[in-house]
């Protein structure tokens, strides 16, 4: 039995979790909106969004670009992508696909690619990375958001502490190589995959829950039938109990209120002027 937090599988996910997702992803929505706006996308432009789940934000940016846009949407698993696919339109297609591999793309086919709560579950980011450069325009942008290490989100921690409770602490793995990078880790890999004009920031974002239950849906779906992965049916039960018990101190009017931290990046592929100008530098 693999232990809690080693493995990350996208063979786990149904068209249950994929229906959860679809209700409770207007979280994950609402943080994409940020990231859309630094990308100032514009009408006319053909843009990706890789990890696009059930296409609500992609939805979103298709009426931004225009009817002279394009937008297409790719996700590994296919029943969200089953369930994308209802928003389609003449602008907007969606298909199934992986971060790692835009083969199916053109070299310097988008003006911006953006990966919205999706990079912190890919393993291969600088295969990612180059794969992304490679299709962007020259000056096209690159957008992304991500778990950072060193910010956990509230509700981890809480998940955390639960699990420690019940006596299960040593079970737990908070390292995981698919989760989350520091901006000094980001900019290393925007860097190295030749990006220029990075930046980053960590931001402070509330989500409000209706109950633990609610809550616990909405984990479960966004981590595609991994979470809490590794423990027996009656130690998950154990866990959430507790886990109960302590998100209901953050109690407010409106419901649950829980921190999640998100740094969110943004660089460009260099633009063609540029490239000329150095080439003609080079050979002075």
């Amino acid at each position: 039995m693999p232990q809690p937090g080693e493995t990350i599988s996208l063979e786990q996910d149904t068209p249950e979790l994929a229906n959860t997702y679809e209700r409770a992803g207007i979280v994950q929505f609402h943080h994409g909106k940020f990231l859309i706006g630094p990308l100032a996308v514009k009408a006319g432009e053909h843009v990706l969004d890789i990890g696009a789940g059930t296409g609500r934000l992609a939805e979103f940016v298709a009426s931004l670009v225009g009817s002279q846009g394009r937008v297409i949407g790719i996700d590994p698993l296919e029943s969200r992508i089953e369930i994308a696919r209802l928003r389609q339109s003449k602008t907007l297609t969606f298909e199934t696909g992986r971060a790692e591999d835009l083969s199916r793309f053109r070299d310097g086919q988008f003006d911006a690619v953006y990966l919205n709560s999706v990079f912190h579950w890919i393993e291969e980011k600088d295969r990612t990375l180059r794969e992304v450069h490679r299709v962007l325009k020259p000056g096209g942008r690159l957008g992304l958001n991500i778990q950072d290490p060193s910010k956990p989100h509230q509700s981890r921690v809480l998940l955390r502490t639960a699990i420690a409770q019940v006596g299960l602490g040593d079970r737990h793995r908070e390292s995981n190589p698919v989760l989350g990078a520091t901006h000094e880790q980001l900019k290393d890999l925007f860097t190295t995959a030749g990006f220029v004009d990075y930046r980053s920031d960590l931001r402070s974002l509330i989500d409000v829950h209706a109950d633990a239950d609610s809550l616990l849906k909405w984990s479960e779906s966004s981590a595609f039938g991994n979470f809490l992965d590794g423990f027996s049916k009656s130690e998950r039960e154990q866990i959430r109990k507790a886990f109960t018990g302590l998100v209901e101190t953050k109690r407010a009017p409106e419901g649950l209120r829980l921190e999640r931290y998100l740094r969110f990046a943004f660089a460009r592929k260099t633009p063609s002027n540029v490239v000329q100008i150095a080439t003609r530098e080079s050979l002075t």
